[in-house]
């Protein structure tokens, strides 16, 4: 039995989505869980992979089940075994072949920031904290730069392998949300602290030090060190990941 998990997690206590010998993951939580389950070791598979202080509210996981199990018990009993910080929102069989990762098309990532003089207590692990007032419509201008299919060795970390780090984004946006400014990106992939990149160089415009003119020249295969360094993790949240039809049907 073929499994698909909707996960959302608060990433502030964990190294990451990915299995890392020695440090606390997402990925080793929901596996003990499922061997305290099925007691044997069950292998989860994520759709990606969010780093140290990432959140996610919709991170896509397959693993095959030892046995049958109805989706809605399997969901009910993973939520009663996980920590409070991870919650599985929907258990649904799936064909045999699911790849959550290669099977994907769209990734939708949002990023917050909390632009204002005084930092908050609650948002302060969700959101990116900036005190000096930011020309949005100067990032909004800068978001737009990145719709379409560019290079984005800029903006990603150096020593990470990829065949190639062309990369296509779809939707590129700011939006205000009471006192968040929160960015909205949608692509087919992105490279290890892309998005995070991406946002630091739109905060360098809403300074006025970046113009959309030299984030352009940025996006031509310029180097690393050409761009700003990423934005901080607490901002970042995998929203969503889509799949064809076929890939993603299946039964709750």
């Amino acid at each position: 039995m073929r499994v698909r998990l909707t996960i959302e997690y608060d990433g502030t206590a964990y190294s990451g989505w990915q299995l890392q010998a020695g440090h606390d993951s997402v990925q080793a939580r929901i596996e003990a869980a499922l061997q305290q389950l099925f007691a044997q070791p069950v292998r989860v598979h994520g759709s990606g992979r969010t780093d140290a202080g990432v959140h996610a509210l919709g991170q896509v996981a397959a693993f095959d089940a030892p046995r049958h199990f109805d989706p809605i018990e399997l969901r009910r009993a993973l939520n009663a075994l996980l920590p409070p910080d991870i919650a599985v929102r929907d258990a649904a069989e799936v064909e045999a072949g699911f790849d959550p990762r290669r099977a994907a098309v769209v990734r939708v990532y949002e990023y917050r920031i909390l632009n204002r003089a005084l930092r908050s207590a609650f948002h302060f692990r969700y959101a990116w904290h900036i005190a000096q007032p930011l020309n949005v419509a100067a990032m909004r201008q800068a978001a737009r730069v990145f719709i379409g299919r560019h290079d984005f060795a800029a903006f990603r970390t150096l020593g990470t392998e990829t065949r190639s780090t062309v990369r296509d984004i779809y939707v590129s946006q700011w939006q205000r949300r009471g006192e968040l400014l929160v960015y909205r990106v949608e692509g087919s992939s992105f490279l290890r602290h892309m998005v995070r990149s991406m946002v630091a160089a739109m905060v360098e415009a809403g300074r006025n030090r970046l113009d959309p003119a030299e984030l352009r020249a940025l996006l031509g295969g310029a180097p690393r060190s050409a761009a700003p360094a990423a934005a901080p993790a607490c901002g970042l949240y995998l929203m969503e990941v889509r799949y064809p039809q076929a890939s993603a049907g299946g039964r709750s």
